[in-house]
């Protein structure tokens, strides 16, 4: 579809309203505008340049308030098409709203509610349309709204608690990084300048920094090439399937990070599988939405090995187990919840405990991460010290 910016008067009142609308042709546009009550008096096509495109991306934060909008005015008893009217007005993210203007336009024009969010699938993920379908078929749409919007609040919170535990090693290494070329490109120089103007010869481990200070300042260019090499390289394998699953590996592999990310699947897991679950949607449907919403190739695998194991007849508990990476509490509680036909609720639980070790966890790594970068930092300032300051020292001993 293309995107229109008009300027037009609201029928009755006479106000004057400017925004932007989504349609095929000019012609429809102009009749959208009319069947909402407003006489258009300009309307164009509008542009957008690669700078718009960038600052307009939809975000989980745009989402989330769209459901959270959306989820209020469905739940206040009106109809679903006013609804989102009135969260269209009240959004400020172009991309956003030129999306709600779609949804509104296919519901206008007699699509069901998840066949209009199920033409946006870059910003409404399978688990989003599953319970959109399932609200709509049971009446509850504005429960299942809010139960998007609280997973994905949650989804957003875990992530952020696991990239701000990477936050302090990244800064630390930039630092170490920034250091090091310093000392490197100002300082060894003129200690390399200081002896030789003596006549002296550089101790060992000076000479070997003065060899990397050459290379960089000499070769510079190679080592940009190379580089640049290695991050178009690694960014071409990990957009193939070996290279995903590789990256996937990495993750739930990796020291110290390893645990962090097990939680964090199984946590998306037992949750999403939970509302889904709780909505009426099928055990079946329901493993594969929640083992997609994992987003780890590998946990993907396991989770659709189990769903073959159920629907050859076998209890989800039991499918579940003997994989690598699906936690003992997941199908531990999926038992329970067998036994006692609470299913979601219990996996509701598990849920709620990968959720809070997820946080220790992060608060522990956190804490630990710290000593490891003094460490670091205390190598690396010992190194130069002893390249650099202990040979001038030497130095001026000798010349006392």
């Amino acid at each position: 579809m293309k995107r229109f910016v008009y300027k037009a008067k609201e029928q009755g009142t006479g106000k004057i309203i400017k925004g932007t609308i989504q349609a095929e042709t000019e012609r429809v546009a102009g009749k959208l505008l009319v069947d909402r009550g407003y006489v258009p008096e300009t309307l164009k096509e509008e542009g957008q340049s690669f700078g718009d495109k960038i600052s307009n991306r939809v975000t989980s934060k745009d989402r989330i308030n769209f459901t959270r909008q959306f989820a209020t005015l469905v739940g206040a008893g009106l109809p679903i098409v006013q609804s989102l009217r009135t969260v269209l007005d009240q959004t400020s993210n172009k991309a956003m709203k030129a999306i709600i203007e779609e949804i509104l336009a296919d519901v206008e024009a007699g699509h069901s509610l998840g066949d209009a969010f199920e033409k946006h699938p870059q910003v409404f993920s399978n688990v989003y349309l599953s319970l959109i379908r399932a609200g709509e078929v049971s009446g509850t749409l504005d429960d299942s709204l809010k139960r998007i919007a609280t997973q994905e609040e949650k989804d957003a919170k875990m992530i952020g608690s696991i990239k701000g535990a990477m936050v302090m090693p990244i800064i630390t290494v930039l630092v170490i990084l920034a250091v090091f070329l310093y000392m490197m490109l100002e300082v060894v120089p003129q200690v390399e300048n200081l002896y030789n103007d003596l006549g002296e010869s550089l101790p060992p481990f000076t000479l070997f920094l003065v060899g990397i200070k050459d290379f960089i300042i000499g070769f510079w260019w190679l080592a940009l090439i190379i580089i640049g090499c290695l991050v178009v390289g690694f960014l071409q394998f990990r957009r193939t399937e070996q290279g995903k699953k590789t990256a996937a590996l990495i993750k739930l592999n990796v020291p110290m990070f390893n645990g962090l990310f097990r939680m964090l699947y199984m946590a998306r897991f037992a949750r999403i599988s939970q509302i889904l679950l709780s909505t009426g949607v099928a055990v079946l449907d329901t493993m594969k939405i929640a083992g997609d919403a994992t987003n780890n190739v590998v946990v993907i695998e396991e989770v659709k090995d189990a769903t073959d194991k159920v629907q050859g007849g076998k209890p989800m508990s039991e499918a579940l187990k003997d994989h690598q990476y699906i936690l003992p509490l997941v199908y531990q509680m999926a038992a329970i919840g067998e036994q006692s036909g609470k299913m979601d609720e219990m996996l509701g639980k598990a849920a709620q405990v990968f959720e809070d070790d997820l946080d220790e966890k992060v608060a522990a790594i956190s804490s630990a991460i710290e000593p490891v970068m003094m460490i670091l930092l205390a190598i690396m300032a010992g190194g130069l010290v002893g390249g650099i300051l202990l040979p001038i020292y030497s130095l001026v001993n000798s010349i006392g």
